[in-house]
């Protein structure tokens, strides 16, 4: 297939370019590509490129920063997403929108599934509900919700974490943020095997599991070789950010289930893996354990 991803300099859609090009035809877009707010810029470009499908990973993604500039969110998110839709439909290709977990409210006690009613309580969470409405507008699309990601390509809360454990700078993990991780290489092979498949609509992609970002940082740690309890523990309301952040992120996978589509692997083995593809690596000890797996 030809793949034409927006936003390929960004983290996640990095990621799904190193994937996807293992296996298909990919033309990575970016902003110096094309800024996806003029709707001729894109149109221009996607046409170019004459892609089967079009994955729309291009994004403000900064909370924060949307909630102070709602705006900008609002342009790039929405008018955005619309324009790189409208351009998808007319060249004919298939548009696969990337969403989050954070369009619910956190006040679930159980896993949300692709069919609970969204409900966002900052403006970014509301400008991906209103991006997964221009999705769902064509009659061939898919969505997928994903939750923090880590991988490579640019800095991420993970290896943020890790730069700040080893300039002995401070380093936050929220006890009281709890959800699921995604390797973006992972993320990968799931959306290139839902794609494959045909089989449009609304998709969960995490690595399997849950933790809280306090957890997440702590493991990441450990794996490289780096003190833990470096990292301070705090609450959602210490660290009081413009943005709400939520007490409750976790995704179930049903869909994926639905269509025979294996979930993806534990995200502390994701993780490892990350980690041990980093300059500094894998502590020894931890790499010697995972040899002694068979990984």
């Amino acid at each position: 297939m030809r793949i034409a991803i927006t936003g390929a300099n960004g983290l996640l859609g990095h990621g799904l370019a190193q994937w996807f090009g293992r296996n298909h035809e990919v033309t990575p877009l970016t902003r110096d590509d094309a800024d996806i707010t003029s709707p001729d810029a894109i149109l221009r470009v996607v046409a170019a490129a004459r892609p089967d499908v079009v994955i729309h990973a291009a994004a403000t993604p900064d909370m924060d920063l949307c909630e102070t500039n709602p705006s900008l969110c609002h342009a790039v998110n929405v008018a955005g997403t619309r324009n790189v839709a409208d351009a998808a439909r007319s060249c004919g290709a298939i548009f696969a929108f990337i969403s989050s977990d954070a369009i619910f409210d956190g006040r679930k006690a159980e896993p949300y599934t692709e069919t609970d009613e969204p409900n966002p309580v900052t403006i970014y969470a509301r400008s991906k509900v209103e991006g997964e409405k221009i999705a769902a507008a064509a009659a061939e699309h898919f969505i997928f919700r994903v939750p923090v990601l880590f991988g490579p390509g640019k800095g991420n809360f993970v290896s943020k974490g890790l730069d700040a454990l080893r300039a002995g700078q401070p380093c936050v993990g929220p006890t009281d943020q709890v959800g699921g991780a995604l390797y973006t290489l992972d993320a990968g092979q799931s959306l290139e095997q839902v794609i494959v498949s045909g089989r449009f609509g609304l998709y969960h992609i995490s690595n399997s599991g849950f933790c809280s970002r306090y957890e997440l940082l702590g493991k990441a740690a450990m794996y490289a070789g780096l003190d833990p309890r470096h990292i301070s523990p705090r609450t959602r309301a210490q660290i009081d950010r413009p943005a709400p952040r939520l007490p409750w992120m976790g995704m179930d996978m049903l869909a994926l289930d639905g269509i025979g589509v294996p979930r993806p692997r534990p995200w502390q083995e994701a993780l490892a893996d990350y980690i041990e593809g980093l300059p500094e690596g894998l502590n020894p000890e931890v790499r010697m354990m995972r040899r002694g797996d068979g990984r």
